[in-house]
C-alpha cells in the first residue's frame, strides 16, 4: 500500500479551533458528516468534564482521572480523544447504514459535499439512475467511499508552563503543559492531525521526535500528521526544515490573517494576507524541494528500512483562514492563490449544530455590530485578543473590581507566566498579581493620569482559562449560566452573521449554492484587514514611548502596508467572483492610504520637532 501524503479531505473547508470550549466537541457534531474540525487540548480539566458528559450520553464507562493523578493531564486528554473517536465512529456508522433515496442524515452527508467532489458526482449519478444493477453497484461504491471528517487537535506552543510537585518543585520538561498535551494526543488512537500554533517552541518540537506515530512506518503510512500555523513563508520554511532534520514531515502549513481572525491576534510586520499568500504561491515548491532531501537523509541514516522511493510524497498542503465570509472570497483564495482549503471559524459560532455557544453569548453575537467587536488587552499572554463587548466574563470582572477584589482566583493556572513579584509564575489575570501590581502603581512616582492608564491595563486582564470553556459547560447543561461567566473570541467577521443557521445552510453558503447569508455591502475580507492594520499602526504610535527610537520599525511597517494595499488594488481591478465585493477594496484602499500617510507624517513631524 502506498501512502498518499496529500490525501484529500472531502470538503474544501475546515472548522478551526475556537477558544478552549467552543469547538471542544465539534468533531462529535460534524465529523460524522465528513467535515474536519479542531479541538483545543489546552484545558485538560475542561476536557475531563466534557468526557464525563459524553460518556453518559453515549453509555460509555467513565472513571474519573483525578487532577493530581500521575501524568493526569496527558491521561485526561488521551481518554477524551479516544472517546471522541469512538462516538464519531458510532454516529458515522449509523449514518452509513441509512438507506439512499430518503430525506435522512445520509442524504445530508452527500448533499453537503462540494459540487466538484467526485463522491458528490457519483451520488448525483445514483439519484438519476433507474437500472437496478447500476444502482446497486453505485450504492456499494458510495458506501465504501464514505469517511469521517478528521478529528484534529490544537496546541498553543506559547502555553507551555512547567508543572510543579506538591512541595512546589518544578517537574521535568516532559511534564510541561505543552509536552503533556502532546503526549496525550500521541498516545490516543486517533489518526489525524496536530496543529501547532502561536510560535516556535523548540522543546515541544523536539519532543515530537519521541513518538513513532509522527513518522512513516515501513509501508509509508503516517498515523499522526503535523500542521503548522504560520505567519509568513520564511517562518514556514525555517520550521519545516527544523522538523525535517528530525525526519518529521509537515503535512500542512496553515496561514492565518494576523489581525482579521478570532482568538489571539499575532500581527505581522505590516504584511497583509494577500501579500503573504502571493509569496506562498510563488515559492510553494521550495517547501518540498528544500525539505525532502532532509527527510530522505533522516530515514536513510536513522531507520532500518531507510527511505523508500515508492512512497508517494506530494507537496505539503497550504491552507488559509481568517475573516473569510463569502463563497466568492473562498473561491479567490482557492483558485487565484492556489490554496488547498480554507478555514471558516467565527461564522460557525452561529451554527449550534457545529459549536457550543451558550444562549446568552449567542444572542450577544446576533446583536453585535462591527464597533462591538474589537482587539482587546484581556489576554494574560500579553497578545491582542479578539473580543466582543458586554460578555459575561467582562461583567463578572467588573463586579469583582467594584468589590475591591479584582482578578480571578486562578483555578486552573494554564497562563501563569509572570514572576515580577513571586518566585513561581503567576497569572496576570489573578487576584494575587493584580493587587500586587496596583499597589506598586499606587506607590510609583508618576502622574495620576499615567497611574489610571496603567491600572486600567492591569484590570483589563481576564480569566480566559476558566471563562472560555464555560459556554460549552452551559450549553451541555453541565453548569448553570449564573455560575459560569462566559468569554468568547470571535473575529470581526461575525458582525455580518446576525442569526443562527443550520449546518447545511452554512455549508451551502460556503459553496455558494444558496442566497448569501451576508448582505452585499459587507466589505471584502481584504478591505477589512486593511482597516485593521492601519488601526493597529495608529495604536503602535500611541503606545510608543520614544517615537524617534521606533521610527525605523514604524517606517518598515508602513512600507509593507503600503505595498500590500497596492497589491489589493490590483486584485480589485480583476473580475469579481459571485458574492465578492471587490468594489469595497477600491473604496477602502483610497481612504486607508491617505490615513496611513497622515499618521506617518505626524510621526516624522514629531521627530523633526524633537531635533529642532
Amino acid at each position: 500500500m502506498i501512502f498518499n501524503f496529500m490525501q484529500n479531505s472531502l470538503h474544501t473547508f475546515s472548522i478551526p479551533v475556537m477558544g478552549t470550549g467552543h469547538s471542544i466537541d465539534s468533531p462529535i457534531r460534524v465529523a460524522p458528516y465528513g467535515i474536519n474540525s479542531v479541538i483545543s487540548i489546552v484545558d485538560d480539566l475542561l476536557v475531563e468534564r466534557i468526557r464525563k458528559h459524553y460518556s453518559s450520553v453515549f453509555n460509555r464507562p467513565y472513571k474519573n482521572i483525578p487532577r493530581k493523578a500521575k501524568d493526569g493531564r496527558a491521561q485526561r486528554i488521551t481518554a477524551y480523544l479516544d472517546l471522541v473517536q469512538s462516538v464519531v465512529q458510532e454516529k458515522f456508522e449509523g449514518i452509513k447504514k441509512q438507506p439512499f433515496f430518503e430525506k435522512n442524515e445520509k442524504a445530508k452527508y452527500f448533499e453537503m459535499l462540494p459540487d466538484t467532489s467526485e463522491l458528490k458526482k457519483k451520488y448525483l449519478d445514483l439519484m438519476a439512475v433507474n437500472i437496478e444493477n447500476a444502482r446497486q453497484k453505485l450504492v456499494s461504491e458510495l458506501n465504501e467511499l464514505m469517511k469521517t471528517g478528521s478529528i484534529d487537535v490544537n496546541i498553543m506552543a506559547k502555553v507551555d508552563g512547567f508543572s510543579y510537585t506538591n512541595n512546589g518543585q518544578p517537574m521535568s520538561s516532559e511534564f510541561s503543559d505543552g509536552c503533556a498535551a502532546l503526549r496525550g494526543f500521541a498516545n490516543s488512537k486517533l489518526s489525524s492531525s496536530l496543529i501547532l500554533s502561536a510560535g516556535f517552541n523548540p522543546r515541544l518540537y523536539n519532543y515530537l521526535a519521541e513518538f513513532e506515530d509522527f513518522y512513516r512506518d515501513v509501508k509509508g503510512n503516517i498515523k499522526k500528521k503535523i500542521i503548522l500555523k504560520v505567519s509568513d513563508f520564511r517562518s514556514a520554511l525555517i520550521q519545516g526544515k527544523y522538523l525535517a532534520k528530525k525526519g518529521l514531515e509537515v503535512f500542512e502549513y496553515r496561514v492565518e490573517s494576523g489581525l482579521n481572525c478570532g482568538g489571539h491576534a499575532f500581527a505581522s510586520d505590516g504584511y497583509l494576507l494577500p501579500s503573504l499568500l502571493k509569496e506562498f504561491k510563488e515559492k510553494k515548491e521550495m517547501l518540498s524541494s528544500s525539505i525532502q532531501p532532509l527527510i530522505e537523509r533522516y530515514y536513510s541514516e536513522n531507520t532500518d528500512h531507510g527511505y523508500n522511493s515508492d512512497w508517494e510524497v506530494g507537496q505539503p498542503r497550504i491552507t488559509v483562514q481568517g475573516g473569510i465570509g463569502t463563497s466568492g472570497e473562498a473561491r479567490r483564495l482557492l483558485q487565484d492563490f492556489g490554496m488547498d482549503a480554507t478555514g471558516w471559524g467565527s461564522p460557525f459560532l452561529m451554527v449550534p449544530e457545529a459549536t457550543t455557544v451558550d444562549e446568552e453569548t449567542l444572542n450577544l453575537l446576533k446583536e453585535a455590530k462591527e464597533e462591538d467587536l474589537y482587539l482587546s488587552g484581556v489576554s494574560p499572554l500579553g497578545v491582542p485578543f479578539n473580543n466582543v463587548r458586554k460578555t459575561g466574563s467582562h461583567k463578572w470582572h467588573k463586579q469583582r473590581i467594584e468589590k475591591g477584589k479584582p482578578g480571578s482566583q486562578c483555578p486552573k493556572g494554564f497562563l501563569e507566566s509572570n514572576t515580577e513579584f513571586t518566585e513561581n509564575p503567576i497569572c496576570t489575570a489573578s487576584n494575587q498579581y493584580q493587587l500586587l501590581k496596583i499597589d506598586q502603581i499606587n506607590h510609583s512616582d508618576i502622574s495620576e493620569e499615567k497611574k489610571d492608564e496603567l491600572r486600567e491595563k492591569v484590570l483589563d486582564k481576564a480569566c480566559l482559562c476558566e471563562h472560555l470553556g464555560n459556554g460549552a459547560l452551559i450549553t451541555l447543561g453541565i453548569l448553570k449560566p449564573h455560575r459560569a461567566p462566559q468569554a468568547i473570541c470571535p473575529g470581526p467577521n461575525v458582525a455580518w452573521f446576525d442569526t443562527t443557521y443550520s449546518l447545511q445552510e452554512m455549508v451551502d453558503h460556503i459553496y455558494g449554492r444558496a442566497s448569501s447569508l451576508v448582505p452585499k455591502e459587507r466589505p471584502h475580507m481584504f478591505a477589512k484587514e486593511m482597516v485593521m492594520y492601519v488601526d493597529y499602526f495608529e495604536e503602535l504610535i500611541k503606545q510608543s514611548e520614544d517615537l524617534k527610537a521606533d521610527l525605523r520599525t514604524l517606517n518598515r511597517f508602513r512600507k509593507n502596508l503600503e505595498k500590500g494595499i497596492e497589491y489589493c488594488l490590483k486584485i480589485a481591478g480583476q473580475k469579481p467572483y459571485e458574492d465578492e465585493n471587490l468594489q469595497s477594496i477600491k473604496e477602502t484602499a483610497t481612504v486607508q492610504k491617505n490615513r496611513l500617510a497622515t499618521l506617518f507624517a505626524k510621526v516624522e513631524a514629531h521627530k523633526e520637532k524633537e531635533m529642532a
